[in-house]
């Protein structure tokens, strides 16, 4: 636990390798476009609507919500800043831990950062890959030792104690305590529940990160907790016995699609045979997918809500055939009636792959065949979703993804001013990416132009 706590109260910016540190700022970019595009659905509104009235600043001080600007406690925004970005799948994760440390450490440590007025940039940087690291670990560790599969926000809150514990200055004992806290109260919420009935639930990481925040405030104030055993017991203690040599902060994919990472193999097999060949909808009788078990419970095949369409292995899929994309306009209502992607979705053929489910979760494949209506069969085998750290998505294709997702939600000037404040961190600090990042939607965004998240919605206005 000694050496935990030191790479918690110890690690300096210049500790982190360049090449870490360069990884988790693209991974921060990534998630504000996800932030941006996920604060226009009803998932997001609730819960910020739910923050503001529930959970008010206190005298420890105050975080405005992410793409909201009401302020409220810090777990409050932790909360709401969480499901925000979970509210459009299309965050980064780790294969190992089947779950997403970002997307809840993120609005943890801009909340914590806010309410404490820290506004060091390279500081927050350095406190993002921490939250990685501790966040992928405890992960790992609570899949190895636990029988149940549990959402992201189980572990994620174990991350965000330990955030707080450095942001607060607790001493060994209060962060130890802390962290007994935030697993104890964790949320190990049953994940396949959510996977076989898709709601707002979603993968539980502002549950997680909202546990968190609050466990490090409680042990500041001499709440004691239990021990955590993902960080302390001793069939874990190899997962932490790399801190500092191994970084887990690279290891995190990208998703190209906002459509759960178990379903994103099949897509990426259609949209390669229907660039290769050069098909159109009407060409294809039909489409069959033969992958790991866990992808075929992604069951629904003609979705009513953009949850259900994210949660989904035929609907991507067939949208991926007929539109030759699969966006955030791809998971929204306006899809949900054209009559192609229903047709190809509801006549897909799923079965189950051996070799695909053993190699799961260190490997995701698929094997992907288009049934012409002339006739012919067109096959690709052993397909993995792009964005993988073995062939990790490029800069490019980050910042990219970062502008057009933040350009349906935002008016260009705010997307510029994001994307610079990330990039100006250490010599501008924290508070320009935090006037960006928490500022209200603005409502005149149908005035500058821009791409609507759904088809006849201008910007501003949500298709869902």
């Amino acid at each position: 636990m000694s050496s935990i706590t030191a790479f918690l109260h110890d690690l300096a910016p210049g500790d982190v390798p360049a090449a870490v540190r360069e990884r988790a700022r693209l991974w921060l970019l990534d998630l504000a476009g996800v932030a941006a595009v996920g604060a226009r659905t009803p998932l997001s509104r609730i819960v910020r609507d739910h923050a503001a009235s529930q959970f008010g600043a206190g005298t420890r001080g105050a975080a405005r919500m992410l793409m909201d600007g009401r302020p409220v406690g810090p777990a409050g925004a932790a909360l709401a800043g969480g499901m925000t970005i979970d509210a459009m799948d299309a965050h980064d994760g780790h294969r190992l831990t089947k779950g997403h440390a970002g997307c809840g450490v993120l609005p943890a440590l801009l909340a914590l950062a806010e309410a404490e007025g820290r506004m060091d940039g390279a500081e927050f940087l350095c406190g993002l890959v921490l939250g990685y690291e501790i966040g992928t670990r405890a992960g790992i560790a609570l899949h190895r030792t636990a029988r149940d599969y549990h959402t992201s926000g189980a572990w994620v809150s174990v991350a965000c104690a330990g955030l707080g514990s450095r942001l607060l200055g607790l001493d060994a004992g209060a962060t130890r305590h802390a962290l007994g806290i935030a697993e104890y109260h964790g949320p190990r919420s049953p994940m396949m529940r959510c996977i076989d009935h898709p709601t707002m639930l979603k993968d539980g990481s502002g549950w997680g990160a909202m546990a968190g925040v609050s466990a490090c405030y409680l042990a500041a104030d001499g709440f004691t907790g239990a021990p955590a055993l993902t960080v302390e017991g001793a069939d874990v203690a190899d997962l932490w016995g790399d801190l500092g040599s191994r970084w887990h902060t690279p290891e995190q994919y990208w998703k190209a699609y906002p459509v759960c990472r178990w379903a994103q193999p099949a897509v990426e097999g259609v949209l390669s045979l229907r660039a290769a060949h050069d098909l159109r909808p009407e060409d294809v009788e039909r489409i069959e997918v033969a992958t790991f078990d866990a992808s075929l419970r992604l069951a629904v095949r003609a979705p009513r809500t953009t949850e259900e369409a994210q949660y989904s292995t035929s609907y991507p899929a067939a949208a991926a055939m007929v539109r030759g994309r699969v966006g955030p306009a791809e998971v929204g209502p306006a899809a949900f009636a054209d009559p192609e992607i229903g047709r190809l979705s509801g006549g897909m053929v799923l079965r189950a792959h051996a070799g695909h489910d053993a190699a799961f979760p260190a490997r995701r494949f698929a094997d992907v065949t288009l049934v012409l209506r002339d006739g012919r069969r067109l096959e690709v085998r052993d397909v993995e979703a792009r964005g993988d750290p073995e062939a990790p998505a490029t800069e490019g294709e980050i910042r990219g993804k970062f502008r057009d997702y933040a350009a349906l939600a935002l008016p260009p000037a705010r997307v510029g001013r994001i994307e610079a404040a990330v990039g100006g961190l250490e010599t501008d600090g924290l508070r320009p990416l935090l006037d960006a990042l928490c500022a209200p939607l603005d409502q005149r965004c149908g005035e500058t132009g821009g791409a609507a998240i759904g088809g006849g919605h201008p910007r501003g206005a949500p298709p869902w």
